[in-house]
């Protein structure tokens, strides 16, 4: 028995008919008669030596050295649809999918985006707004921005500016609890989304680097930390806000940090890339942007007490 592969067409026929368990809906998919589809699959069976189908009546079901082949016939498509789709994106130097959490997004790069335009019309951003883990090649992804305290192995992976957290709050709130005890009377707002943080970087430690003995579980809680943050703008209390997604807010008077002692999360915001496609020119523009962008607010951090 021979080991040599038959051909592709062959195989991408078979994948198809597997996965609908109908030749007609099969050929459909590919764009050919049912006939020249049976024609493939035919040719298949006599390449391998076996049936792969049982034809019935009105519908086929896989043998079971059809059910052997389907699974590695429907994979090596898909690997082999990835990588080609990487290949493609390589000669790409205009179009830029970028994937980041939602409120990295919300906060940071949606408000930002016009001047990366006005420096880089020639570059089509896309973004999808997700937690999830993405795979590069398969989702089509050129960068992702992440945030934790992990490692990145195999990937370009550049830290970004030092994360901490510190109350903040509308300016008109910010006159009736001036100072840390008073807060200790505030309306507070939960961040939940760096619950997965280890030490915890929430209200209770941060009450504690201010030497206040004060463990605080009322008042609204929210999972993501844009919500989180909206609701402070809107005045409905007091959140501790995350560097990256407050500064602008801090920058431009909307919130204010009346506290001025922040507590290091250990965490970071890395800008990650395949190994070998950070400098790309859309990429490198985007990296290069970003840390320029950051640089705008870095003095709000050097005017903090970091513990």
């Amino acid at each position: 028995m021979s080991d040599r592969l038959p051909p592709l067409t062959a195989l991408r026929a078979f994948d198809a008919a597997a996965r609908h368990m109908s030749f007609a809906k099969a050929a459909e998919e590919l764009s050919v008669t049912p006939a020249a589809l049976s024609f493939q699959i035919k040719a298949l069976e006599e390449h391998l030596g076996a049936p792969l189908f049982r034809r019935l009546n009105r519908a086929v079901e896989l043998t079971e050295a059809g059910a052997a082949l389907a699974p590695g016939a429907e994979d090596g498509f898909n690997t082999l649809g990835a990588a080609w789709r990487a290949a493609r994106r390589l000669q790409d130097e205009q179009t830029l999918t970028v994937t980041a959490g939602p409120a990295f997004t919300a906060k940071w790069l949606a408000p930002r985006l016009y001047e990366f335009a006005q420096l880089h019309p020639e570059v089509e951003l896309r973004f999808s707004a997700s937690l999830r883990i993405m795979d590069f090649a398969r989702d089509g992804i050129d960068v992702a921005i992440r945030f934790g305290r992990g490692e990145d192995p195999g990937l370009y992976s550049l830290p970004l500016a030092e994360e901490w957290i510190a109350p903040v709050m509308t300016p008109e709130m910010a006159r009736q609890y001036p100072d840390a005890q008073r807060l200790t009377k505030a309306p507070l707002i939960f961040d939940d989304s760096i619950r997965f943080l280890d030490p915890p970087c929430d209200w209770p430690a941060w009450f504690r680097a201010m030497g206040i003995d004060y463990e605080p579980d009322h008042g609204p809680r929210f999972s993501q930390a844009d919500h989180a943050i909206d609701a402070a703008l809107a005045g409905v209390g007091v959140v501790l806000g995350r560097r990256a997604l407050v500064v602008k807010d801090i920058a431009e008077g909307r919130l204010v940090m009346p506290c001025r002692t922040a507590i290091r999360t250990g965490a970071r915001f890395r800008f990650l890339c395949p190994k070998g496609t950070e400098d790309r020119p859309q990429v490198k523009a985007f990296r290069e942007w970003m840390l320029n962008e950051i640089g705008k607010t870095a003095y709000i951090t050097d005017e903090l007490t970091l513990v």
